[in-house]
């Protein structure tokens, strides 16, 4: 934030020619001046209005500007004062600076020093409306979110504890700064995870996840906190503190639940009699029934294809089930996105060798560790890929890459495929949506995997972006945030 006035400066000092002097040339800089002749002058300025500059003589009658120093700055911490002296020796500027001035400017001094060393002063301000500026729409935001926001220093103190925290752990006071968090935090486990947070390794960056339930007589119904605490560290990977953040699951808990029935009910009830249909026709087909004609054949055949079909479906659909529910507090780890891709591309060898598919990937040295969860991570892969060369011709090439773009870790996934036409880009990443066209049509798919995979991505605070052109392949681009150490 830019200083949304004319500088403001006062001088204050008990020689004319000093002060009449630095007047003329701070106005020929487009500066507001006023003048005092001594302390008791200057302190009478001050409450009536602000001053971003106050240029101060230490040594005057009356009061000295030591004296006045210390007053100013009781008064009005905010205004930079530069201390004037024809005694410039090391121990005043040493007490002049320890008195909370800015700088020192000794007598005498020439109009270049002076409009340099105010020069300074401003940009400094500046720097501090900036600061202050970012921190006030910072504690605006975090205070206004949904979530709860718990910052500790490395001796347990509370930095930082918004409403939205102090309301989820039941705490009726409305600040805790600097407070002990043993003094509001009935919540053992939660004051367990913040202790193992602040207790990692300064080499190990993880962020530790767990789901706390919570009951009472206020509380008959229950509730269930997602929390997420991480260490918080300095540019050379020292511990400061640790961040904490708390979400209200309880609907989605509820959900979740609802959900797990609804699994039971389709493995019993769906997957179950589907199996048996498969199995019976199996034994049909092999010829254990009695002898089957070429026509029967083929249509058995179909009939099988078709609930195998079935089947799958209502195993992505549980995965997908699956995946949105758990994602709320899934375990992170620092994962070697290298390694994880190499296992992935060995894995899909033998179907790409059966398609005649080129699958290769193409890794650079040195890739930072990326948090996230392992199985997730090796799910968004195996559908890429396994897209990837379902709709690559015989004779073609999949790539799979990944590379470091400002503070991301990206995968990509290319394929010199049958593409996917530019009204259709939007859609792919919806549920149960599939490019239909002549040369897709024959493809089996549940039009699930994509989603999957956004979800999964989204989960992890990443994104992913297609680019396709028809005849000429596909290009999948996902980005993940990277570990910070």
């Amino acid at each position: 934030m830019e200083i949304d006035h004319t500088p403001r400066i006062l001088v204050v000092d008990d020689e004319a020619r000093i002060r009449e002097a630095c007047k003329m040339v701070l106005q020929e800089c487009g500066y507001e001046v006023s003048l005092a002749s001594d302390g008791f002058q200057a302190l009478g300025h001050i409450p009536a209005e602000h001053f971003d500059i106050i240029l101060l003589d230490l040594m005057m009658p009356g009061m000295s500007g030591f004296d006045a120093l210390a007053k100013i700055k009781a008064l009005d911490p905010d205004t930079v004062v530069i201390v004037i002296t024809g005694y410039a020796t090391l121990e005043h500027s040493v007490d002049a600076m320890k008195k909370g001035a800015f700088d020192f400017i000794p007598k005498p001094f020439t109009p270049d020093h002076l409009r340099v060393t105010v020069a300074k002063a401003i940009e400094y301000t500046r720097a501090l409306w900036d600061i202050a500026d970012t921190r006030s729409r910072l504690r605006t935001m975090v205070n206004h979110i949904a979530d709860g926001v718990l910052c500790t220093n490395q001796q347990n103190k509370v930095a930082l504890a918004n409403p939205a925290f102090l309301r989820m752990i039941g705490c009726p006071v409305e600040s805790m700064i600097g407070r002990d968090i043993d003094e509001f935090v009935a919540l053992p486990p939660l004051r367990e995870m913040i202790a193992r947070a602040q207790g990692l390794p300064e080499s190990e960056f993880s962020e530790l996840t767990e789901e706390i339930c919570l009951a009472g007589p206020d509380r008959p119904e229950g509730l269930t906190l997602g929390v997420r605490c991480a260490p918080f560290r300095d540019r050379n990977g020292r511990n400061l503190g640790v961040i904490t953040v708390v979400h209200d699951i309880t609907a989605l808990k509820q959900m979740d639940r609802l959900k797990s029935q609804f699994v039971s009910t389709v493995s019993h009830e769906i997957q179950s009699p589907m199996n048996s249909v498969q199995m019976q026709l199996q034994v049909i087909l092999d010829g254990l029934a009695g002898e089957v004609t070429e026509k029967q054949r083929a249509i058995l055949l179909r009939a099988s294809e078709k609930i195998g079909n079935l089947s799958r479906l209502a195993a992505e659909l549980l995965d997908l089930a699956r995946i949105e529910s758990r994602l709320i507090t899934l375990e992170r780890e620092p994962l070697d996105l290298a390694a994880v891709i190499r296992d992935q591309v060995v894995f899909h060898q033998p179907r790409a060798e059966a398609q005649a598919v080129r699958l290769e990937h193409d890794l650079p040295e040195g890739l930072p560790p990326l948090l996230a969860n392992r199985q997730n991570l090796e799910e968004v892969l195996s559908n890429l890929i396994t897209n990837a060369i379902k709709y690559s011709p015989e004779g073609g090439r999949v790539t799979v890459s990944a590379f470091a773009q400002d503070d991301y870790l990206c995968i990509r996934v290319v394929d010199t495929g049958l593409g996917i036409p530019a009204e259709e880009l939007n859609a792919i990443f919806q549920q149960f949506y599939r490019v239909k066209d002549e040369k897709t049509r024959y493809i089996q798919g549940t039009g699930l995997g994509l989603a999957i995979v956004k979800s999964i991505v989204e989960s992890h605070q990443g994104r992913i972006m297609v680019e396709s052109q028809p005849g000429k392949g596909s290009t999948f681009t996902v980005f993940l945030p990277r570990l910070q150490a």
